[in-house]
């Protein structure tokens, strides 16, 4: 006997945590005034009642890959091993991917983020005597993004093609981040 109960026991704890298992409470028949069965004391069934149960919740939506390899929300993304930059407004790209270039070997573009300093839309290069036009500076030492040639590797600064070297002048504001990664 005691066997069984443990049996029963070890059953319903199982049934109940896979969440098979509902308890009824019994109830007793109401007493009866007279010895024949009536229609009314009919044997009650403890079978649960089956109910339309809502159907499981849809999987949570996969993770929103994150649009550009940079941490900012707002600014300038440069990726120096795929050539691309991205203007981004609210962690959504608003302009990009762009073509660019960036420093040759001995004048690397530096990695970091960085503020946008200033911007001079007729720049002149002194010490490569080159024009600059649409600089938008982001470092003291004169790191730049500007239009410059897309095959031809720069001496630190970020070319780009005409069109987007005039967007990111106009769009992107003084004290803006820039980050630059590898």
């Amino acid at each position: 006997m005691r066997m069984l109960l443990v049996a029963v026991a070890l059953i319903s704890v199982a049934g109940c945590a896979q969440g098979a298992v509902r308890a009824e409470t019994p109830t007793a028949p109401p007493p009866s005034s007279s010895a024949a069965p009536s229609a009314s004391s009919a044997p009650v069934s403890s079978a649960p009642v089956s109910s339309s149960e809502a159907p499981p919740p849809p999987p949570p939506p996969p993770p929103v890959a994150k649009p550009t390899p940079c941490t900012i929300s707002d600014g300038a993304c440069i990726q120096l091993s795929t050539n691309q930059t991205w203007v981004l407004r609210g962690d959504k790209v608003a302009y990009g991917p762009v073509a660019i270039t960036h420093g040759r070997k001995g004048y690397e573009t530096p990695l970091g983020t960085f503020p946008v300093l200033r911007k001079v839309k007729d720049e002149w290069s002194r010490p490569y005597n080159g024009p600059m036009p649409w600089s938008t500076y982001f470092t003291e030492s004169g790191i730049a993004f500007h239009e410059g040639s897309l095959t031809e590797p720069s001496h630190g600064c970020i070319h780009l093609d005409p069109a987007s070297a005039r967007f990111y002048f106009t769009t992107l504001s003084i004290g803006e981040s820039v980050q630059v990664v590898a």
